[in-house]
Protein backbone atom coordinates (compact mmCIF):
# COMPACT_ATOMS: atom_id res chain seq x y z
CA UNK A 1 0.00 0.00 0.00
CA UNK A 2 1.47 3.37 -0.94
CA UNK A 3 0.71 6.10 1.59
CA UNK A 4 3.03 8.56 1.47
CA UNK A 5 1.94 11.80 1.72
CA UNK A 6 -1.36 10.49 1.86
CA UNK A 7 -3.67 10.92 5.20
CA UNK A 8 -5.14 8.11 6.42
CA UNK A 9 -6.94 7.60 10.02
CA UNK A 10 -5.44 4.30 11.44
CA UNK A 11 -9.26 2.91 12.41
CA UNK A 12 -9.78 2.70 8.22
CA UNK A 13 -10.14 -0.59 6.81
CA UNK A 14 -8.00 -1.02 4.21
CA UNK A 15 -7.76 -4.54 1.85
CA UNK A 16 -4.42 -6.01 0.61
CA UNK A 17 -3.00 -4.44 -2.60
CA UNK A 18 -4.80 -1.24 -2.43
CA UNK A 19 -2.55 1.50 -3.37
CA UNK A 20 -3.22 5.29 -2.20
CA UNK A 21 -1.50 7.91 -3.92
CA UNK A 22 -0.67 11.48 -2.62
CA UNK A 23 -2.42 13.70 -1.15
CA UNK A 24 -5.37 11.34 -0.61
CA UNK A 25 -7.25 11.61 2.54
CA UNK A 26 -8.89 8.50 4.27
CA UNK A 27 -11.44 9.05 7.41
CA UNK A 28 -11.69 6.77 10.10
CA UNK A 29 -14.59 4.82 9.27
CA UNK A 30 -13.93 4.14 5.77
CA UNK A 31 -13.53 0.27 4.29
CA UNK A 32 -11.90 0.29 1.59
CA UNK A 33 -11.52 -3.71 -0.84
CA UNK A 34 -8.24 -5.51 -1.93
CA UNK A 35 -7.16 -4.19 -5.39
CA UNK A 36 -8.51 -1.07 -4.95
CA UNK A 37 -6.98 1.93 -6.21
CA UNK A 38 -7.25 5.95 -4.88
CA UNK A 39 -5.85 8.46 -7.00
CA UNK A 40 -4.12 11.73 -5.97
CA UNK A 41 -6.18 14.51 -4.20
CA UNK A 42 -9.36 11.57 -3.89
CA UNK A 43 -11.28 12.26 -0.62
CA UNK A 44 -12.85 9.04 0.70
CA UNK A 45 -14.88 10.47 3.85
CA UNK A 46 -16.85 8.63 7.42
CA UNK A 47 -19.25 6.20 6.08
CA UNK A 48 -17.67 4.68 2.78
CA UNK A 49 -18.13 1.24 1.76
CA UNK A 50 -15.33 0.60 -1.19
CA UNK A 51 -15.56 -2.46 -2.90
CA UNK A 52 -12.51 -4.45 -4.75
CA UNK A 53 -10.71 -3.51 -7.40
CA UNK A 54 -12.29 -0.09 -7.74
CA UNK A 55 -10.86 3.16 -9.51
CA UNK A 56 -11.20 6.32 -7.58
CA UNK A 57 -9.87 9.50 -10.12
CA UNK A 58 -8.24 12.47 -8.65
CA UNK A 59 -10.86 14.98 -7.08
CA UNK A 60 -13.62 12.63 -6.36
CA UNK A 61 -15.00 12.97 -2.98
CA UNK A 62 -16.95 9.49 -1.55
CA UNK A 63 -19.68 9.35 1.22
CA UNK A 64 -19.56 13.21 1.98
CA UNK A 65 -22.80 14.14 3.93
CA UNK A 66 -26.21 14.44 1.99
CA UNK A 67 -26.96 17.86 0.75
CA UNK A 68 -30.20 17.65 2.62
CA UNK A 69 -31.55 20.17 5.31
CA UNK A 70 -33.43 17.32 6.64
CA UNK A 71 -30.37 15.48 7.51
CA UNK A 72 -29.07 15.76 11.17
CA UNK A 73 -25.88 13.91 11.53
CA UNK A 74 -27.23 10.58 11.77
CA UNK A 75 -24.61 7.51 10.68
CA UNK A 76 -25.58 6.44 7.35
CA UNK A 77 -23.20 5.03 4.22
CA UNK A 78 -22.25 5.20 1.14
CA UNK A 79 -21.37 1.69 -0.64
CA UNK A 80 -19.49 1.26 -3.22
CA UNK A 81 -19.35 -2.47 -5.27
CA UNK A 82 -16.69 -4.19 -7.08
CA UNK A 83 -14.93 -3.29 -10.01
CA UNK A 84 -16.63 0.57 -10.15
CA UNK A 85 -14.87 3.30 -11.78
CA UNK A 86 -15.07 6.90 -10.33
CA UNK A 87 -13.42 9.48 -12.38
CA UNK A 88 -12.21 13.20 -12.10
CA UNK A 89 -14.59 14.81 -9.24
CA UNK A 90 -17.19 12.47 -9.04
CA UNK A 91 -19.04 12.74 -5.87
CA UNK A 92 -21.38 10.65 -3.88
CA UNK A 93 -23.17 11.37 -0.79
CA UNK A 94 -24.12 9.58 1.72
CA UNK A 95 -27.58 8.34 2.96
CA UNK A 96 -30.21 10.35 5.25
CA UNK A 97 -32.57 8.38 7.83
CA UNK A 98 -34.99 8.02 4.86
CA UNK A 99 -32.87 4.55 3.24
CA UNK A 100 -29.65 5.05 5.69
CA UNK A 101 -27.58 4.36 2.52
CA UNK A 102 -26.55 5.38 -0.87
CA UNK A 103 -25.73 2.24 -2.95
CA UNK A 104 -23.31 1.86 -6.48
CA UNK A 105 -23.41 -1.83 -7.72
CA UNK A 106 -20.58 -3.63 -8.86
CA UNK A 107 -19.27 -3.18 -12.44
CA UNK A 108 -20.19 0.49 -13.10
CA UNK A 109 -19.03 3.57 -14.84
CA UNK A 110 -19.43 7.13 -13.29
CA UNK A 111 -17.64 9.63 -15.60
CA UNK A 112 -16.01 12.76 -14.84
CA UNK A 113 -18.39 15.28 -12.53
CA UNK A 114 -21.17 12.83 -12.17
CA UNK A 115 -23.03 13.22 -8.89
CA UNK A 116 -24.94 10.68 -6.54
CA UNK A 117 -27.18 12.11 -4.32
CA UNK A 118 -28.68 11.00 -0.80
CA UNK A 119 -30.35 7.86 -1.35
CA UNK A 120 -30.06 6.84 -4.72
CA UNK A 121 -29.74 3.33 -5.39
CA UNK A 122 -28.05 2.23 -8.66
CA UNK A 123 -27.73 -1.65 -9.77
CA UNK A 124 -25.04 -3.26 -11.87
CA UNK A 125 -23.39 -2.59 -15.23
CA UNK A 126 -24.78 1.02 -15.01
CA UNK A 127 -23.06 3.87 -17.03
CA UNK A 128 -23.34 7.55 -16.32
CA UNK A 129 -21.52 9.77 -18.63
CA UNK A 130 -20.04 12.93 -17.94
CA UNK A 131 -21.73 15.68 -15.87
CA UNK A 132 -24.79 13.88 -15.22
CA UNK A 133 -26.31 14.71 -11.98
CA UNK A 134 -28.76 12.38 -9.99
CA UNK A 135 -30.85 13.85 -7.11
CA UNK A 136 -31.80 12.38 -3.87
CA UNK A 137 -33.53 8.86 -3.75
CA UNK A 138 -33.23 8.38 -7.16
CA UNK A 139 -33.19 4.50 -8.59
CA UNK A 140 -31.44 2.73 -11.32
CA UNK A 141 -31.64 -0.48 -12.29
CA UNK A 142 -28.94 -2.58 -13.98
CA UNK A 143 -27.35 -1.85 -17.72
CA UNK A 144 -29.20 1.45 -17.96
CA UNK A 145 -27.06 3.82 -19.79
CA UNK A 146 -27.55 7.44 -19.05
CA UNK A 147 -25.27 10.00 -21.70
CA UNK A 148 -23.49 13.19 -20.54
CA UNK A 149 -25.07 15.55 -18.66
CA UNK A 150 -28.56 14.22 -18.00
CA UNK A 151 -30.57 15.64 -15.29
CA UNK A 152 -32.59 13.19 -13.12
CA UNK A 153 -35.87 14.63 -10.67
CA UNK A 154 -35.38 13.69 -7.09
CA UNK A 155 -37.30 9.97 -6.70
CA UNK A 156 -37.23 8.90 -10.11
CA UNK A 157 -36.83 5.12 -11.30
CA UNK A 158 -35.01 3.78 -14.21
CA UNK A 159 -35.54 0.57 -15.63
CA UNK A 160 -33.21 -2.36 -16.52
CA UNK A 161 -31.46 -1.83 -19.89
CA UNK A 162 -32.30 2.07 -20.75
CA UNK A 163 -30.80 4.61 -22.93
CA UNK A 164 -31.32 8.15 -21.92
CA UNK A 165 -30.00 10.38 -24.31
CA UNK A 166 -27.44 13.18 -23.39
CA UNK A 167 -28.46 16.77 -21.86
CA UNK A 168 -32.20 14.81 -20.82
CA UNK A 169 -34.43 16.27 -17.71
CA UNK A 170 -36.17 13.33 -15.99
CA UNK A 171 -38.98 13.51 -14.51
CA UNK A 172 -40.95 10.50 -15.03
CA UNK A 173 -39.80 7.14 -14.52
CA UNK A 174 -38.37 5.58 -17.87
CA UNK A 175 -39.77 1.71 -18.22
CA UNK A 176 -37.20 -1.11 -18.71
CA UNK A 177 -35.74 -1.69 -22.18
CA UNK A 178 -36.75 1.66 -24.07
CA UNK A 179 -34.48 4.62 -25.61
CA UNK A 180 -35.92 7.92 -23.35
CA UNK A 181 -34.86 11.83 -24.95
CA UNK A 182 -36.07 15.07 -26.07
CA UNK A 183 -37.44 18.10 -24.04
CA UNK A 184 -39.50 17.28 -22.05
CA UNK A 185 -38.28 13.50 -21.67
CA UNK A 186 -40.82 10.83 -24.11
CA UNK A 187 -40.40 7.25 -25.20
CA UNK A 188 -37.89 7.35 -28.09
CA UNK A 189 -38.51 3.90 -29.06
CA UNK A 190 -36.43 0.06 -27.72
CA UNK A 191 -33.10 0.28 -27.12
CA UNK A 192 -32.34 -2.32 -30.08
CA UNK A 193 -28.89 -1.77 -30.33
CA UNK A 194 -28.15 -1.99 -26.20
CA UNK A 195 -30.44 -5.43 -25.82
CA UNK A 196 -28.61 -7.08 -29.25
CA UNK A 197 -25.01 -6.19 -27.66
CA UNK A 198 -26.58 -7.74 -24.16
CA UNK A 199 -27.97 -11.19 -26.05
CA UNK A 200 -31.42 -10.61 -26.92
CA UNK A 201 -32.20 -12.49 -29.66
CA UNK A 202 -34.42 -10.93 -32.66
CA UNK A 203 -37.68 -12.72 -31.36
CA UNK A 204 -37.39 -11.57 -27.90
CA UNK A 205 -36.49 -8.02 -29.28
CA UNK A 206 -39.81 -8.37 -30.89
CA UNK A 207 -41.71 -9.52 -28.41
CA UNK A 208 -40.51 -6.42 -26.31
CA UNK A 209 -41.20 -3.91 -29.32
CA UNK A 210 -44.51 -5.39 -29.49
CA UNK A 211 -45.49 -4.94 -25.86
CA UNK A 212 -44.19 -1.22 -26.67
CA UNK A 213 -46.66 -0.94 -29.44
CA UNK A 214 -49.63 -1.99 -27.70
CA UNK A 215 -48.35 0.77 -25.08
CA UNK A 216 -47.72 3.71 -26.73
CA UNK A 217 -49.24 3.28 -30.04
CA UNK A 218 -52.62 2.41 -30.16
CA UNK A 219 -54.49 4.75 -28.27
CA UNK A 220 -55.13 3.60 -24.93
CA UNK A 221 -54.67 5.15 -21.54
CA UNK A 222 -51.75 3.17 -19.70
CA UNK A 223 -54.52 1.46 -17.33
CA UNK A 224 -56.22 -0.07 -20.69
CA UNK A 225 -52.94 -0.77 -22.10
CA UNK A 226 -51.94 -2.92 -18.98
CA UNK A 227 -54.98 -4.72 -19.10
CA UNK A 228 -54.40 -5.38 -23.07
CA UNK A 229 -51.41 -6.88 -22.62
CA UNK A 230 -52.31 -8.65 -19.61
CA UNK A 231 -55.29 -10.30 -21.61
CA UNK A 232 -53.97 -10.76 -24.94
CA UNK A 233 -49.81 -11.26 -24.73
CA UNK A 234 -48.10 -13.90 -23.20
CA UNK A 235 -46.93 -13.88 -20.11
CA UNK A 236 -42.89 -13.84 -20.09
CA UNK A 237 -40.40 -12.73 -17.66
CA UNK A 238 -39.70 -9.22 -19.98
CA UNK A 239 -43.38 -8.65 -20.40
CA UNK A 240 -43.64 -9.09 -15.84
CA UNK A 241 -41.04 -6.72 -15.27
CA UNK A 242 -42.21 -4.06 -17.63
CA UNK A 243 -45.64 -4.29 -16.45
CA UNK A 244 -44.60 -4.71 -12.81
CA UNK A 245 -42.55 -1.41 -13.29
CA UNK A 246 -45.21 0.48 -14.59
CA UNK A 247 -48.15 -0.48 -11.94
CA UNK A 248 -45.36 0.32 -8.93
CA UNK A 249 -44.47 3.90 -10.68
CA UNK A 250 -45.56 6.72 -8.35
CA UNK A 251 -44.75 9.78 -10.53
CA UNK A 252 -45.89 7.68 -13.85
CA UNK A 253 -43.65 7.03 -16.75
CA UNK A 254 -42.78 8.94 -19.94
CA UNK A 255 -45.21 9.64 -22.47
CA UNK A 256 -45.33 8.70 -26.03
CA UNK A 257 -44.14 10.88 -28.25
CA UNK A 258 -46.31 13.18 -30.14
CA UNK A 259 -43.66 15.16 -32.48
CA UNK A 260 -42.24 14.19 -35.74
CA UNK A 261 -41.16 10.74 -35.82
CA UNK A 262 -38.06 11.83 -38.42
CA UNK A 263 -35.41 13.24 -35.92
CA UNK A 264 -33.07 10.45 -36.09
CA UNK A 265 -33.92 8.16 -32.68
CA UNK A 266 -34.38 4.87 -33.00
CA UNK A 267 -38.08 3.15 -33.59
Amino acid sequence: MNQNLAYIHPNAKIGKDVTIEPFAYIAENVEIGDGTWVGPNATILDGARIGKNCRIFPGAVISAIPQDLKFRGEETTAEVGDNVTMRECVTINRGTKSRGKTVVGNNCLLMAYVHVAHDCILGNNIILGNGTQLAGEVEIDDFAILSGQVLVHQFERIGMHVMVQGGTKVNKDIPPYIIAAREPITFAGLNIIGLRRRGFNAEKVSEIQELYRNLYGKGMNVTQAIGYIENNMTQTVERDLILDFIKKSKRGIVREFAGDPSDGLED
